[in-house]
């Protein structure tokens, strides 16, 4: 049998006091600690749990969103060319497809790989967009800048 005593103390000065008693129909001590045990291993169950569906959701969100971005006319999809629309529409695609059959399946680690794979694909693509596909071009407008007086 456990007691727990808290003492409270109110603005005005006065004093007031809460006993808490175990008593018939409640849990024993060793329940309590079973309880508290269990919770512990299953919360790093649960914190992997959580860490997979975060990669998935990662992984499904970028794929989801590239193909989205693709298909707009005024956007992405507008300013890349045929060839490069072509590779990233297949990457989607097989990507699309691994998540379909693997993504529940895979780790954490299988995702991010995945993922880390999809970017390494497409991030040289939409770089070139803001390189203006050549390389250099910051190199001449630095010179184009450095022509005016300097103070």
């Amino acid at each position: 049998m456990f007691k727990l005593e808290l003492n409270i103390y109110i603005h005005s000065g006065k004093s007031e006091s809460i006993t808490i008693k175990n008593e018939k129909g409640r849990l024993s001590q060793e329940e309590i600690d079973r309880m508290v045990q269990e919770a512990e291993q299953f919360a790093a169950e649960d914190e992997a749990q959580r860490k997979k569906i975060e990669a998935l959701n990662s992984l499904s969100s970028f794929v989801y969103g590239l193909k989205s971005q693709v298909g707009d006319q005024e956007g992405l999809g507008g300013k890349v060319s045929d060839e490069d629309k072509k590779t990233i529409l297949a990457t989607v695609k097989d990507a699309t497809s691994w998540i379909d059959e693997y993504g529940s399946s895979a780790s954490v680690e299988d995702l991010e790989e995945k993922l880390a794979e999809i970017q390494g694909i497409v991030n040289p693509i939409t770089a070139k967009l803001y390189t203006g596909g050549a390389t250099g071009a910051k190199d001449d407008d630095d010179e184009a800048t450095r022509d005016h007086d300097e103070l």
